[in-house]
């Protein structure tokens, strides 16, 4: 089949390279247009862009789907099927239709379960042991659309966002290839994703990522895995923010919530249960650092509580 890519960040050039590796005509690819990046704010194109110069596929950037200039561009390249992979970007109908047998999109659940913008995310906050991807053919209605194939991923105890993104990242790009064989092929029928099981995984903010720590330690161990590496959990030191890396629940004499307990080669944190060992400490405009070398450099003292201020703006 004749196909144009759409995708926009790094997790998306590996379903990229393995559509190109494939017995499929990559024709072009959509993405994102270019945007300010690092701290001279100078105009990157994104990580499917790049990669889709190195391959030397046409790419098109437009400002939005609806655009009659894109749709045209898109009609002249005349694709089968458009496969999909985090574009960023919402498909209006028109640009559906223009496609014989749709925008086949890559989703980081397996479908009804995490529909929306996080679900590896929300995944892991809240505690399954299984996630996978779905392939799926897009439709008005947010992720709603009828299923084509699944695969499945076992989550891991210390996993981040990160890490698991980064393998359903390369076994989705395998599931993804294989929902394009079989659409080719008429092997492969889409199938209605059923009503019961049905959940929502919006974007995580800043503000979400904000620990309580009057919650048991292996809810905020979730917490701060979850948002590894973005937006990055956090809580306050002297009324400024200090993000907070990996923690680890321990098995230990409970200290109050907030309430640290410093020794000479680690950091405690008391939560609603036991307490958790901090890992990596940032503090604003510093380094990112273990805990035990952040504790030496402010002089920190157990009983200190983190948390009790708000954060400086």
């Amino acid at each position: 089949m004749r196909v144009v890519f759409a995708g926009t960040p790094e997790v998306a050039v590996p379903a990229l390279d393995a559509i190109a590796a494939s017995r499929h005509e990559l024709v072009g690819v959509v993405t994102r247009p270019d945007a300010p990046s690092g701290r001279g704010r100078k105009l990157v194109a994104s990580p499917v862009a790049q990669r889709a110069e190195e391959l030397g596929v046409p790419v098109l950037k437009p400002e939005h789907p609806r655009d009659p200039d894109f749709q045209a561009a898109l009609a002249a390249l005349r694709p089968d099927a458009c496969p999909v992979v985090a574009y960023g970007a919402l498909l209006p109908q028109s640009a559906l239709d223009l496609v014989p047998h749709g925008w086949i999109n890559l989703h980081f659940s397996v479908l009804p379960s995490w529909r929306g913008a996080a679900p590896v995310q929300h995944s892991l906050w809240a505690g399954d042991e299984v996630t996978g991807a779905t392939t799926f053919r897009i439709v008005k209605a947010l992720d709603a659309g009828p299923v084509f194939g699944v695969m499945t991923e076992t989550i891991r105890p210390t996993d981040t966002a990160g890490d698991l993104l980064a393998r359903l990242a390369e076994g989705g790009a395998g599931l993804l290839v294989q929902t394009l064989d079989g659409i080719e092929d008429g092997t492969l029928e889409a199938r209605e994703q059923p009503e019961d099981g049905v959940s929502f995984a919006p974007k995580i903010v800043v503000d979400d990522a904000r620990i309580d720590w009057t919650h048991p330690a292996v809810a905020i161990d979730r917490q701060v895995r979850a948002c590894d590496p973005a937006p990055g959990a956090w809580s306050t030191f002297e009324g400024e923010r200090i993000k907070i890396g990996p923690v680890r629940p321990v098995d230990r004499e409970a200290l109050e919530p907030g309430v640290l307990e410093v020794t000479k080669n680690a950091v405690f944190v008391g939560t609603a249960t036991t307490p958790v060992e901090l890992g990596q400490v940032k503090a604003f405009g510093k380094k990112q650092m273990a805990a035990a070398d952040w504790a030496r450099g402010v002089r920190l003292e157990s009983g200190v509580r983190l948390g009790e201020q708000d954060a400086a703006s």
